[in-house]
């Protein structure tokens, strides 16, 4: 059926991305049917979503996916045919009311506190909590923890190797052939960024999500070029605009012979196809010229096929934006690179040819990223794949999500693996800071609790340790923001360049040891007297 006129305009791009309610499992339908069958669909239930360690060894992890959370519960609503579906794999005796109620439900009962996009999140601290009727916030668990878990891990894998380049070094991402699919390929996209990188490959990420995309040509556009073709239209004008236009293919021929001559080449040993590649994305992109150099050879073609096409632009105005190299020792190819242009500059006095950027890529992972960013490296632009998009140190951050509550009497799950106990009763978690800044400890402490006051002496419980501690605050955040109160947007979500702005800032608090990549200081969450003593009534079997 064709679109109403003006419906493609009213159609939320964001949207088209997001999850649909049977984006889960099984036995969330066969618990929804058990709390209807026992009358418990409408029991006011609270959930906590949370991961128990820190992804890669590290000692921190950012919160991501809070957007596409929010923009699910919104839109949640089994269709007819979703309801049909779930029909055909309950038992056959399920009561045709139980269907109904599935279609009658929505989330304008459910309330979500949770962590604002891109803060520092550490282990047991909710990312989200979810409350509302059970059998509703009951469905929700899968859908929720696939769009927290893998949007947090990227982000933090992003933030990682953004802390290894250094705030000056340019990050690309451009993984989506690598990644898990279409939409995990959209999802690093969109964390990726949100996480520190500067731009992505991704052109859906860009339509959808505001992702500044970037990217330039592949080999596969240099090699497809022969050396006979011929531009329709060699012609170019000044960049200008005033004068007359110009043969830019006989103008690059021109300047070969005093290329080759300042790199002790002959004329015949660039690649005459590379260059006729180079000349055609040169007369598309005459302001966004960029070298993709070792097609061929990087010394012999790819260098002095690029100098011959950026100084015939040079002379109309134009100014070539970078070169590309995708293999062999990127650092030193770099620096040789480098070294050609400096001399090339002063040779033919074209000063701007001497800081023309150089982009890597080639599998790179955090190692070879410390290594191209390394003092004295001449690398600008450094393309991340693979190892940014498949996590391939960690690829699950292990979020779970837990029941702490039900109609206001605290639930905890008690099992023999201490590391898999849960804390019970609704909370309010808090970041304890110094008087200069720096992060003290997180608090979790239950919600009928007075909040934590600056200056204030406070005994709290270390996760792990025997004994409690005392800090005294000199100021008091709270972390969890009411987002969502029964169904309703409270206030407008963060655009994804401020979450990222937030998370720069965010990380920029976290001390030096915290941020080690490799045997980091771990950063201590704490409870609260009042909470360690329900813990323990309730690991003793007491009452709650």
């Amino acid at each position: 059926m064709a679109a109403a006129p003006g419906a493609e305009r009213d159609i939320d791009p964001e949207g088209l991305a997001a999850a649909r309610p049977l984006l889960t499992d099984l036995y969330q339908a066969t618990m929804a049917l058990g709390y209807w069958r026992a009358g418990r669909a409408q029991d006011v239930a609270e959930f906590e979503l949370f991961f128990r360690c820190c992804p890669f060894g590290g000692a921190f992890a950012l919160a991501a996916g809070l957007r596409d959370c929010v923009r699910f519960l919104r839109a949640f609503r089994l269709r007819d045919a979703d309801v049909q579906f779930l029909a055909s794999v309950l038992p056959p005796d399920t009561e045709p009311a139980f269907f109904a109620h599935l279609r009658a439900l929505d989330c304008s009962g459910v309330t979500v506190r949770a962590l604002p996009e891109g803060s520092l999140a550490f282990p047991g601290v909710p990312l989200l909590q979810v409350s509302g009727p059970l059998l509703v916030v009951q469905l929700l668990e899968t859908p929720l923890l696939c769009l927290v878990s893998y949007a947090s891990l990227v982000a933090t894998n992003a933030a990682r190797l953004r802390l290894i380049a250094g705030p000056e070094k340019r990050l690309l991402e451009m993984g989506l052939r690598r990644a898990q699919g279409p939409d995990g390929g959209l999802t690093a996209s969109t964390y990726s960024y949100l996480g520190g990188f500067d731009s992505s490959s991704n052109v859906l990420a860009g339509q959808l999500r505001g992702v500044p995309v970037a990217g330039t040509l592949a080999h596969s556009f240099v090699t497809s070029f022969s050396g006979t073709e011929v531009p329709p239209d060699p012609m170019l004008a000044p960049a200008a605009g005033e004068g007359p236009r110009v043969d830019l293919v006989g103008r690059v021929e021109v300047w070969l012979e005093p290329v080759c001559a300042h790199l002790g080449l002959g004329v015949q040993e660039p690649h005459r196809g590379e260059r006729v590649a180079f000349v055609a994305y040169a007369l598309a992109f005459p302001r966004a010229f960029q070298g993709l150099l070792d097609s061929y050879s990087t010394r012999r073609s790819g260098l002095p096929n690029f100098l011959a096409v950026a100084l015939a632009l040079g002379e109309l105005g134009y100014q070539a934006v970078g070169v590309r190299l995708d293999s062999g020792d990127l650092l030193q190819q770099a620096r040789e690179v480098r070294g050609v242009f400096r001399t090339a500059a002063a040779q033919f006095q074209v000063p701007w040819l001497e800081s023309v950027p150089i982009a890597v890529s080639n599998n790179i992972d955090e190692e070879e990223l410390a290594r191209l960013t390394q003092e004295g490296s001449e690398v600008n632009v450094i393309g991340i794949g693979t190892s940014l998009v498949t996590c391939p140190r960690q690829p699950a951050l292990g979020c779970v999500y837990k029941l702490v509550a039900v109609g206001g009497q605290p639930r905890m799950k008690l099992t023999e693996d201490a590391e898999k106990q849960t804390l019970p009763g609704s909370k309010a978690a808090f970041r304890l800071l110094d008087s200069d800044g720096s992060l003290l400890l997180d608090l979790l402490q239950l919600a009928e609790e007075l909040p934590p006051q600056a200056g204030q002496e406070l005994r709290v419980w270390p996760r792990g340790a025997q004994k409690p501690r005392t800090v005294r605050p000199a100021h008091v955040e709270s972390l969890l923001q009411l987002w969502v109160q029964q169904g309703q947007l409270c206030e407008p979500l963060p655009s994804l360049a401020e979450s990222r702005a937030f998370a720069q800032l965010s990380l920029s608090r976290l001390s030096p040891a915290h941020k080690w990549l490799e045997s980091p200081e771990l950063y201590q969450v704490a409870l609260s007297e009042q909470l360690q003593a329900l813990v323990d009534r309730l690991r003793a079997g007491g009452p709650p």
